[in-house]
């Protein structure tokens, strides 16, 4: 696997161009996901993923926000991913009948 050094310290690119906390598999959206998701501090993120430096933390986040608009198009592009995943919500069965003129 080849990969290419950025301008942060604990950044670097994939083959694909994915950036990803340098020395690990974990991709920058997918801390920043976690991030804006639960709304994590970097304290809380370091708790979480204890195999991080607070060093890799920060500099991921510092690309972040270098590169917001590219990685926040990501986080939507893999939520809208899930979606296609997830079962259909499911109604009560009163709301079944009613719907079917059963009620």
């Amino acid at each position: 696997m080849s990969l290419i050094d950025t301008k942060y310290e604990h950044v670097t690119l994939n083959e694909k161009g994915v950036p990803v906390i340098a020395g690990t598999t974990m991709k920058v959206v997918e801390l920043v996901s976690e991030k804006i998701a639960y709304g994590w501090s970097p304290e809380e993120l370091h708790f979480q993923h204890p195999y991080l430096s607070m060093g890799q933390i920060h500099s991921s986040l510092a690309y972040y926000y270098d590169h917001e608009m590219e990685l926040n198009k990501d986080v939507e592009h893999r939520l809208q991913s899930i979606q296609k995943y997830r079962p259909p919500e499911k109604t009560s069965l009163r709301e079944r009948l009613k719907s079917s003129g059963l009620l």
